[in-house]
């Protein structure tokens, strides 16, 4: 069976709005201290939350687990170093609000993680709807 354009523009949706959530939303203090060294709890704490809920995303879609596992984990460790590249890089620069090179590097790691989800996505419609 093949994804239709209407399921497909929906699980992106459901995916920006999860990421909403994620990042904006459910990030505790621990997880956004000390984010430019690379073995960081809170970091690897953050990206479970996305994890969850792609999980969500795609249990409502009715992947089957084994696709759901599979793009689980390889999400985690995108997501996490797409993080850590933006935190390490941030640090390195004393990056502030207040510069255009801090929300350029912001702007780039949500691009970044936006490309995901859409390779995410092409995957669920190449391999498992």
């Amino acid at each position: 069976m093949s994804a239709s354009l209407g399921a497909v523009l929906l699980m992106i949706c459901l995916l920006q709005i999860k990421h909403m959530f994620a990042d904006f939303y459910l990030q505790t203090p621990k997880m956004l201290s000390g984010r430019g060294e690379y073995f960081h709890w809170g970091r690897a704490q953050h990206a479970g939350v996305h994890i969850v809920g792609s999980v969500l995303v795609f249990m409502l879609f009715g992947a089957p687990w084994s696709f759901i596992l599979i793009i689980a984990a390889l999400e985690w460790i995108v997501h996490f170093n797409i993080d850590f590249a933006k935190a390490s890089y941030s640090d390195k620069k004393q990056l502030v609000p207040s510069q255009a090179a801090f929300w350029r590097a912001a702007g780039l790691d949500q691009c970044l993680h936006n490309l995901t989800y859409v390779a995410m996505v092409w995957a669920w419609a190449q391999f498992a709807a």
